[in-house]
């Protein structure tokens, strides 16, 4: 369907015009039509299938009105998991309204506050937000909700996932029960479950789990390999692959650090992103690998969300997960909007129980590829598709 179907305003196709945006993506097309409606929405769709552009340009629409924006007041809030993808999300707030006289920021914590109270003095229409900094705001009576009309809670699994219940409850707590509330999920479990049952009164649920039209199209292999030859094997499949680019996944800081050596000692150059790495730096880097500058990066899960880089070649494992979810969002950031892409696995004989878990969850057994030179001493078996995991059980 194209965009110009879905009832949006002239000045938001033309937007998306620029942007050479014409046919929505099932989500897009099932979700806008919703929002639109005013209905609460439960949304659940793999990531890379267009769900930031579902909540963004019906919000665009429904703010798009003679309104007076009062002081500290926002008329609409994002929550979203990381400082990443705050950013991310305003980049496309600010791109889809670029026609619109619609006022937007992205607050996020690691950065001095000073400058987003500042801001926050005349009113915002849209807020992107990370839970934390948003309470603390909040405590400091640098805005207020009592204007809210719309809450959106983006990348919900993983907002779970990093701890942000607590945080969560309280700010709904604060907020008016007539607002309209979206949440965006990748996976399913039973804790976002939870949480909408408790926080969203009455949605449409809108499930596109496996959507072959738009979703990601990512070939999946992995490579067993034994943990003191994985640094080498990279170096190998880098070289002899000739890869432009990839993503690499790595489980701790510390080790992201020794990987960038390890493969600079090869004449590899690689950079990497973590926690303790400051916003300046972070976004410098994230910069310079979306501009092809840097070709390699090295990243914790903690900074898997924030990333979203138009047809991105591959990600790899490095660090197989210990959840399936965490694996359906790293491969997730290859693929996108129905681009191709390739997502590797590093699997040693000590992550038999999660690849298991996840071959199970994805309903096939990865392709496996060897390289010569690189025989496992430790040989890892083949994998049991109905694996339960213990707490499963």
């Amino acid at each position: 369907m194209s965009f110009s179907a879905l009832n949006l305003s002239s000045p938001i196709l033309q937007a998306l015009s620029d942007l050479n945006y014409t046919q929505a993506t099932t989500i897009q097309e099932k979700a806008i039509p919703v929002i639109l409606a005013g209905n609460n929405v439960i949304a659940a769709a793999q990531t890379g299938t267009g769900k930031t552009a579902s909540f963004v340009l019906p919000i665009l629409q429904k703010l798009n009105t003679e309104h007076t924006l009062r002081g500290k007041r926002i008329r609409a809030l994002i929550l979203v998991p990381t400082r990443e993808l705050a950013l991310q999300v305003e980049q496309s707030v600010k791109s889809y309204g670029q026609y619109l006289s619609l006022s937007s920021m992205a607050m996020y914590g690691g950065i001095d506050a000073e400058e987003q109270k500042q801001r926050l003095i005349g009113g915002i229409d849209i807020l992107i937000a990370t839970p934390g900094r948003l309470l603390d705001m909040a405590h400091q009576r640098a805005l207020h909700f009592d204007e809210l009309e719309v809450l959106v809670l983006d990348e919900a699994d993983r907002m779970l996932d990093m701890g942000f219940i607590a945080d969560i409850n309280k700010i709904i707590e604060r907020l008016p029960e007539s607002r309209q509330t979206l949440l965006f999920s990748a996976t399913m479990s039973d804790e976002v479950r939870n949480l909408a049952k408790r926080s969203i009164h009455n949605p449409v649920s809108i499930a596109i789990q496996h959507d072959a039209a738009d979703g990601p199209k990512i070939a999946q292999w992995l490579v067993t390999v034994d943990k003191d030859t994985k640094s080498a094997l990279l170096s190998h499949l880098i070289t002899y692959l000739e890869w432009d680019q990839a993503l690499i996944f790595i489980e701790t800081k510390q080790g992201a650090a020794k990987l960038v050596s390890q493969l600079a000692k090869r004449n590899i150059i690689a950079d990497s992103i973590h926690g303790d790495r400051t916003q300046a730096v972070r976004e410098k880097i994230l910069a310079d690998f979306k501009s092809g500058k840097i070709r390699f990066l090295v990243a914790t899960g903690v900074a898997a969300r924030g990333i979203d880089i138009q047809n991105l070649s591959r990600v790899v494992n490095y660090d197989l997960p210990d959840h399936v979810e965490e694996y359906v969002h790293r491969i997730g950031r290859t693929g996108r909007a129905g681009a191709a892409g390739e997502a590797i696995s590093f699997v040693a004989k000590d992550n038999f129980r999660n690849l298991c878990a996840i071959e199970s969850h994805l309903g096939h057994v990865i392709t496996r590829k060897t390289f010569d030179g690189f025989e496992v001493r430790k040989t890892v078996p083949v994998s049991i598709l109905n694996y339960v995991p213990k707490n499963k059980r």
